[in-house]
């Protein structure tokens, strides 16, 4: 067994946290996984695994190991690819962040959809509202939600979203609506930081075609978008977010928008994804199958 063979077994073994899933998935014997593992740690001179009897987990020789094995195992898939004249199957893993709520909202429900025309991919998902370093974390491609500042990326701008500013129901009737600007300074808000610099993002709204901000007192400050929103129900404060995902709330009564004249300017949403002359088949068509998806609903 060579050694692209070997890093394919041990990461399948990683994975599946079983000797003998790996096999059965492999179509091999049991015994020849085993052995392909033994020797790769052999060779490497470190153990990989910790072996119960219950479970498979790796060591932290063994995580450091796996993260490269699957990039060059990538990397593999994506030279062959190059040189393959049927590309309507492509293959391998894609590794894709999204934000937290459009994550469990839109592109999770539709993903069926997607490995219903490509069987023979794979997605490493990550669903969080934190700033990606593409590069760094090897990551393929990531959505983001907001202006774009990193000109080394490929952005595929899609659509825009629109915000509101909105508070729930029981805040609302404790410290009443606000019905001018400067209602805001006897109210609280929720804030949102910044994962990049740690600092509250402030509170926007848009007023003769300009943007202006304004720095309220708030209680809690959150960097993700579920929390963000929890916060807000539970009567912590005021929040700015897109209307996406917010109209049950809002048709329920449970959320009520304030400010309507004074909105913050809508999100623009992008598909982003590193510089590449020959963007890889399983990639490109991850990045054309989304970015359809989100212009439904955002273009």
């Amino acid at each position: 067994m060579d050694r692209i063979q070997t890093m394919e077994v041990f990461s399948r073994v990683a994975e599946l946290g079983s000797f003998s899933r790996a096999a059965e998935q492999l179509n091999l014997p049991a015994a020849t996984v085993t052995n392909a593992v033994q020797a790769l740690e052999k060779h490497l001179g470190v153990r990989l695994l910790h072996r119960t009897t219950r479970k498979v987990t790796l060591t932290d020789e063994g995580i450091t190991y796996l993260d490269r094995c699957t990039q060059l195992l990538t990397e593999f898939e994506d030279v062959d690819a190059l040189f393959q004249h049927d590309q309507l199957q492509p293959r391998g893993v894609v590794r894709v962040d999204l934000p937290e709520r459009l994550a469990h909202l839109v592109v999770i429900p539709a993903l069926p959809e997607f490995f219903a025309l490509y069987p023979q991919l794979r997605l490493k998902l990550t669903a969080t509202d934190r700033f990606i370093d593409l590069i760094g974390e090897a990551v393929d491609c990531v959505v983001r939600v907001g202006p774009l500042s990193d000109s080394s990326l490929i952005a595929r701008r899609i659509g825009s979203m629109e915000q509101i500013n909105c508070g729930s129901r029981s805040y609302l009737e404790r410290y009443g609506r606000p019905q001018a600007l400067s209602d805001l300074q006897h109210h609280m808000v929720v804030n949102f930081f910044s994962s990049r610099t740690g600092r509250d993002l402030g509170w926007e709204y848009m007023a003769d075609g300009e943007l202006h901000f304004l720095k309220l007192q708030g209680v809690i400050s959150v960097a993700s978008s579920d929390a963000y929103l929890a916060s807000c129900r539970a009567g912590l404060g005021l929040i700015q977010a897109p209307r996406f995902g917010l109209e049950e709330l809002l048709e329920s009564g449970e959320m009520e928008e304030v400010l309507p004249d004074f909105k913050p300017p809508p999100l623009p949403v992008s598909v982003v994804y590193a510089h590449n002359k020959h963007l890889s088949a399983r990639v490109r068509v991850f990045v054309d199958w989304i970015a359809k998806l989100l212009a439904a609903r955002y273009s």
